[in-house]
């Protein structure tokens, strides 16, 4: 694909900041630029996928990618780290170690779930762990650009991370907030065996506070969403889960 395909396939949200869709779950990976770093927050499910990621990142800024943020440890956001070779991979505190020890769950959640098992398998076994573990906030310099990253979790899972870009108040350009998976708006949140689910509505508590009412809330899966839309999603985790 020419690169103005490769463009088209990212939606720009603010200057230097731009996601992506991912076919088959419609997962979102983002990409933010500074003017000496690149950031990609989550990686997709295979190591084509992480490639093809990689490049058209590399096509859209110019300059290819020096730092992963991994929202929370399932598949679809974490099995094409290893074709980022040389980036600094940033994760929730302890994610390293239930990466390393649930290797054989996560190749098999991806073929539970339609991935190749060689694809699979391949992606597990050159597994990039996070280097960087973030524990409550972390703020990432990328030149002339500054991203917050926080941890929420657990909640939807385990770990749950998020990356708050702030607003440039004098052009009007809200914050975005990449969410990970503690907000879907393609389908109703998935609370799997690793989820927290008395946790989850605190989490979006705490996610609006960060973010703001003006920001952009970008889901794991699906279309952007307003402050509104992760209110309501709160109160039907809290009703789904019977929180206060």
């Amino acid at each position: 694909m020419n690169g103005d395909g490769e463009r088209a396939r990212w939606e720009r949200l603010a200057p230097g900041v731009a996601r992506r869709r991912l076919p088959g779950w419609d997962a979102t990976v983002g990409a933010i630029a500074g003017e000496t770093g690149v950031l990609v927050v989550d990686t997709g499910s295979t190591l084509r996928e992480g490639a093809e990621i990689r490049r058209e990142v590399t096509e859209l800024f110019g300059r290819r990618p020096t730092h992963i943020v991994l929202t929370h440890p399932h598949f679809d956001h974490v099995l094409g780290t290893a074709a980022f070779a040389g980036c600094e991979v940033y994760g929730s505190v302890g994610l390293a170690g239930l990466l390393e020890r649930e290797r054989d769950e996560l190749r098999g959640s991806a073929v539970r779930q339609g991935v190749d098992a060689d694809a699979a398998a391949e992606a597990v076994d050159f597994l990039v762990l996070p280097h960087h573990p973030v524990t409550g906030e972390l703020t990432v310099d990328l030149g002339g650009r500054r991203v917050l990253l926080a941890d929420l979790g657990p909640a939807h899972s385990s770990h749950d991370l998020v990356v708050l870009v702030p607003g440039a108040p004098a052009s009007d350009e809200p914050p975005v907030v990449f969410c990970g998976d503690l907000v879907e708006e393609s389908g109703e949140p998935q609370a799997g065996r690793d989820a927290l689910p008395g946790r989850w509505p605190a989490a979006l508590d705490r996610l609006l506070d960060l973010g703001g009412e003006d920001a952009r809330y970008v889901p794991g899966h699906g279309a952007v969403v307003d402050a509104a839309f992760v209110r309501r999603q709160r109160a039907e985790l809290a009703a789904r889960f019977g929180v206060a």
